[in-house]
């Protein structure tokens, strides 16, 4: 996950940005840089691999500017190399870049043709022609940069440097987070506190479309029409782990709220966004050769494999079997050398995932671990490691892990799907943009947080929730019905929907809140049909959908939550954000201990 560093100093800046770029190296980089104004023009230095690289060349060839901005990048559009590490330039203007941005074909396309030349694969380069491109009509650095800013689609977080103007960087953030730090006679600007913690005590985060005008003595704070805002100020203290949380209550919370940026650093591992296409990753097998595909994990991860296994068998004709590794571990499932196998684990150390893995090695499966720890036991004894890019995640019921967890299953199920030929080269490019979208979407998705937390409200009164999806939906219903459970301690069950006249309709009545996550599909008239009969028991529905599944649903709700209108592919990854929510804001109303909840454990590690 990319990390950007800038600041406005009194003195050479290099040195510190290079240190600060060193504690957001947990979120993983393959390149890094660091840009100065020095009398008036632009130096930069870049170099491929780690941080010791770069500082090396700064060693050797130093940077003296009192202004720069720094990076360390993930690649996503372009092979990480110097050439497309970060800061890129365009006559005069420096940007480094955290995110991705959707529209840039056609952005490049339209520069192209204005005679802007590209040197880099990246879709970055394309925000500093935009920028550079009206400085040339006459537009002074802070309204180009906010001229630049509103033609962009996508989740990023950029910071823009100018040459000539030693005083000046321009931050801006939709998505992936950035925070403002204040000092005496200079400003710092960081992807989060923790890389700005020994520089400054007093913090400001952006929210999303904000831009801001960062200068020594002084920060103006603008949303996306130009209108000036005001965002809180607050105290950081560096070493605490109220730091590391933000302006957050818990870490759960922010680790929601980190979502759209590490969804998208997942996706872009897997994915070239640019020829809409995978990247050639290493893998354990080759999906055209496997007859048979074998998923197995525990708890939210096993939920992540259950959603996975619709898409495999949907989009590539792949059968998936699929099991809790508890249970794997003991049936004695018969192995073919024809099949392949995946394990999803969140820390890689989960004992009965495991021993399942134990047991395919013995039986000859080449073997995949879906895992967000490199260096864990699991990921050691695969063949392949398929990470989770969520970086740490601290709160033990799990989030982002769990979407990244998604993002990567989609991710391979179309490159599945492209390997054994059940769908055309333009569906695949179709795919591969509907995946790139989802950052967006997600971030979209957490400014319902407001009707969210009024829901939450209800559901902290009651006993027991019912959650009801089908599809896709219906192991995502049970992922809402553990989270709740998990953090809140509300006994909740989560059903496929076509179940319920099969036992749970015996609980509906007037004190029961059941949840129903049915986007508008080809298979939500059938919801419908459940829901009339839960409302005519008196239930009280809380439906989560779209705007045209809000229109079509004729039944009475307790409230109606209205999701963007997305994709199918895409839609368990993002009608996952409002039911962690929902168990968020409940076990806040409740006064449990949301991070660390009773009797439980973030990783596993015993039977």
């Amino acid at each position: 996950m990319c990390g950007i560093v800038g600041i406005v100093g009194q003195s050479p800046v290099a040195p510190l940005i290079v240190d600060a770029l060193k504690r957001l190296e947990y979120r993983g980089y393959d390149s890094a840089g660091v840009a100065t104004i020095e009398q008036g023009k632009l130096s930069r230095r870049r170099a491929e691999g780690k941080l010791i690289n770069l500082q090396r060349l700064i060693e050797a060839d130093p940077l003296d500017g009192t202004i720069g901005i720094g990076h360390t990048r993930w690649a996503t559009h372009g092979v990480p190399n110097e050439t497309n590490a970060h800061p890129h330039f365009s006559n005069g203007v420096a940007i480094v870049h955290n995110g991705i941005i959707e529209n840039f074909a056609e952005l490049r396309a339209e520069l192209a043709a204005d005679g802007y030349e590209f040197t880099s694969q990246t879709d970055t380069e394309v925000v500093a022609h935009l920028v550079s491109r009206e400085l040339s009509r006459g537009l002074d650095p802070v309204k180009a940069a906010h001229n630049a800013l509103k033609r962009l689609e996508g989740a990023f977080a950029l910071a823009i440097m100018f040459k000539g103007d030693e005083d000046l960087i321009i931050g801006a953030r939709n998505g992936p987070p950035l925070a403002v730090g204040y000092g005496e006679g200079e400003m710092f600007l960081g992807s989060d506190a923790i890389a700005l913690a020994p520089f400054t005590n007093a913090i400001t985060y952006l929210e999303d479309g904000d831009w801001a005008v960062v200068r020594r003595s002084r920060l103006q704070i603008y949303d996306m029409a130009g209108e000036p805002v005001e965002r809180k100020r607050q105290q950081s203290i560096g070493i605490s782990l109220l730091v590391d949380k933000g302006n957050y209550r818990h870490f759960m919370e922010k680790e929601i709220h980190e979502q759209p940026e590490v969804i998208s650093h997942t996706l872009a591992h897997y994915l070239d966004f640019a020829n809409g296409t995978s990247k050639p990753i290493e893998m354990p097998f080759d999906f055209a050769k496997i007859d048979r595909l074998a998923i197995s994990a525990c708890g939210t991860a096993y939920l992540a494999g259950l959603i996975g296994k619709y898409w495999f068998e949907r989009h590539a004709r792949l059968p998936v079997d699929i099991d809790i590794a508890s249970e794997f571990r003991y049936r004695e499932m018969p192995l073919s050398k024809a099949s392949g196998a995946l394990f999803v684990s969140q820390s890689g150390e989960t004992a009965d995932t495991l021993a399942s893995l134990r047991y395919c090695r013995a039986g000859g499966l080449p073997i995949g671990a879906i895992v967000n720890v490199r260096e864990s036991t699991i990921a050691r004894e695969s063949d392949a490691i398929l990470p989770t890019l969520a970086g740490p995640e601290i709160g033990v019921a799990s989030t982002k892990a769990f979407t990244c967890q998604l993002a990567v299953l989609a991710s391979l199920a179309v490159r599945a799907a492209a390997a054994r030929g059940t769908i055309s080269r333009d569906k695949e490019k179709a795919l591969v943009r509907q995946l790139s979208e989802t950052p967006r979407f997600a971030s979209q998705v957490l400014k319902l947080q407001d009707q969210i937390e009024k829901v939450a409200r209800e559901l902290a009164q009651v006993k027991h929730v019912l959650y009801l999806g089908r599809d896709t939906n219906y192991p995502l219903a049970m992922e809402g019905a553990l989270k709740l459970k998990e953090i809140s301690y509300i006994h909740a069950e989560g059903y496929a929907a076509g179940e319920l006249k099969h036992g749970p309709i015996a609980l509906i009545d007037e004190n029961m809140p059941v949840i129903v996550i049915a986007p508008h599909d080809r298979i939500y008239e059938k919801t419908v049909s459940n829901m009339q009969e839960v409302a005519a028991r008196g239930g009280k529905i809380i439906l989560i959908t779209d705007k045209k599944g809000a229109e079509a649903a004729s039944v009475k709700t307790l409230e109606t939550i209205v999701m963007p209108d997305v994709p199918e592919l895409v839609a368990p990854i993002l009608y996952a954000l409002p039911v962690q929510l929902l168990a968020y804001y409940t076990a806040v109303f409740m006064g449990t201990d949301v991070d660390q909840p009773r009797n439980l454990a973030k990783s596993v590690t015993v039977e």
